[in-house]
């Protein structure tokens, strides 16, 4: 008589462990690569600051995230992930993660600013923190981005058929829990000191602060993401499958694969979903104090909260609205929805009244909602459209994709904002420069609407695919 063996998968428990141990070294890549956004308002005045970064030049180092990323990195990652798995590349990109993060922690402290390197650089280049520092930002960004590739496939292969949109859903939330933390807390950790005789008030033991925490809490990822690895090899064990999806011949992973996904029109619609949506508040929060600030004549203590609304939002509503498109489905309506709340957002933001803090409130409230509101439906859908051996390598195109917006646009709203400094920097030339920043994210605010829409008509017209079908199998 054959026993049935329970596999590990089946297990709910197992299935939230993994869950647990996949979401940690996202909570700390996103605390990381968020540790000065609300203090985006300090660079606004150079001289201040021991690091002597102006606000173009946090503007150049937010984009370095994004460069390797952009320049390939991201789609042969992504297919290394199809074709050695996820075990073995995910922990190769998480250290990545880890030694960026180190390396942009090292380069604005005072003990490189005092080192032989640091006077070497500078024989030839303007600002050798910046420099050191967005090359350490560029091996952080892609290893963060192909570590969220391989926590997005794992969970996808863990919650097959089961509570799947829920589990992305509270991995985003929990993630974007890590944004939060360093809204509230970096302003915390960075304060201003007493000037000294250059008139330095941020000296490098401040402005490092954060990104030593964040470093710590990598490290903490690496440790949780061994107990994933650990419990993937058993469950692989038990179906008898190895890591890596070349089961047979006509399922090995092939370079044209990677063609074939991108001929995919409806992949195409949620890759360029992705990259405006993501822009419309990814790169908004790296400059949002600096906006929100002039704009409702509020200070930094009260700014820091209300940015820290939007990843609170998503901590509570991801996981809702997740289990609602695991439940009924209707996942191109959500995106359109929260699409359409992003753009009322902006335009609040741009147009409200000054000085009337209820306005940022319920301008920051909205696009909260609406950043839980797309994702929650949107990464679900992916392995509806694309074969499951090609999931890490269509993930990451996703998210090349995502980072070409990513790069740009925090250095065009970088520059917007040097250049209203360098004119006046009075308060209504703030106002300006904020406003004007705001005339980029309604733009491409009305883009993802259009993009959204198309994506609901084409889903109309090939049921098949099931994208606005529950996901939950009963």
């Amino acid at each position: 008589m054959n026993k049935t063996i329970k596999l590990l998968r089946d297990s709910k428990s197992a299935r939230w462990i993994v869950l647990a141990c996949l979401v940690v070294p996202m909570f700390a890549s996103y605390f990381f690569d968020d540790m000065f956004s609300t203090l985006s308002h300090i660079f606004k005045t150079p001289e201040l600051l021991a690091l002597g970064w102006n606000a173009q030049d946090y503007g150049f180092y937010a984009g370095g995230y994004s460069f390797l990323c952009v320049w390939g990195g991201l789609i042969i990652c992504g297919m290394l992930l199809d074709k050695w798995g996820v075990r073995f590349t995910g922990s190769l990109f998480v250290g990545m993660m880890v030694g960026g993060a180190a390396l942009v922690a090292y380069a604005i402290s005072g003990s490189f600013a005092d080192s032989a390197l640091c006077s070497w650089m500078g024989g030839f280049m303007g600002k050798p923190s910046l420099i050191l520092a967005y090359i350490g930002c560029m091996l952080f960004g892609l290893g963060s981005e192909i570590a969220g590739v391989a926590v997005t496939r794992s969970i996808a292969k863990w919650f097959k058929g089961k509570e799947m949109a829920l589990a992305m859903g509270l991995q985003l939330s929990i993630a974007r829990l890590g944004t939060a933390t360093a809204f509230v807390v970096s302003p915390m950790l960075v304060a201003a000191q007493e000037p000294d005789l250059q008139g330095i008030i941020y000296p490098f033991i401040q402005t490092n602060k954060p990104a030593l925490v964040g470093v710590g809490l990598l490290l903490i990822g690496v440790i949780v993401w061994s107990v994933f690895i650990t419990m993937d090899a058993r469950f692989d064990k038990q179906v008898g499958e190895t890591d890596k999806k070349e089961v047979g011949e006509e399922d090995k992973f092939k370079f044209s694969d990677i063609f074939k996904v991108l001929t995919n029109k409806h992949y195409l619609l949620i890759s360029l979903l992705c990259v405006f949506f993501y822009c419309c508040i990814i790169s908004f929060k790296k400059f949002a104090t600096s906006i929100l600030i002039p704009r409702f004549d509020i200070d930094v203590e009260v700014a820091k909260w209300m940015v820290a609304m939007i990843p609170f939002f998503t901590v509570i509503f991801t996981p809702l609205f997740g289990s609602l498109v695991d439940k009924i489905g209707k996942a191109t309506t959500w995106m359109i929805t929260g699409s359409c709340l992003v753009l009322a957002a902006h335009l609040i933001i741009a147009f409200a009244p000054e000085g009337v803090t209820f306005f940022g409130y319920l301008g920051i409230s909205l696009l909260g909602i609406g950043y839980s509101l797309v994702p929650a439906a949107m990464w679900p859908s992916v392995p509806k459209i694309v074969p499951e051996k090609n999931l890490g390598t269509a993930y990451s195109l996703i998210y090349w994709i995502q980072n070409m917006g990513m790069l740009l646009v925090p250095i065009f709203v970088g520059g917007i904002f040097k250049k209203y400094v360098l004119e006046a920097g009075n308060h209504t030339q703030e106002i300006n420069a904020a406003v004007s920043a705001e005339y980029i994210f309604i733009g491409l605010g009305i883009v993802a609407i259009v993009v959204s829409i198309l994506l609901a008509r084409s889903s109309k017209r090939n049921p098949q695919l099931g994208i606005d079908l529950p996901n939950k199998k009963k």
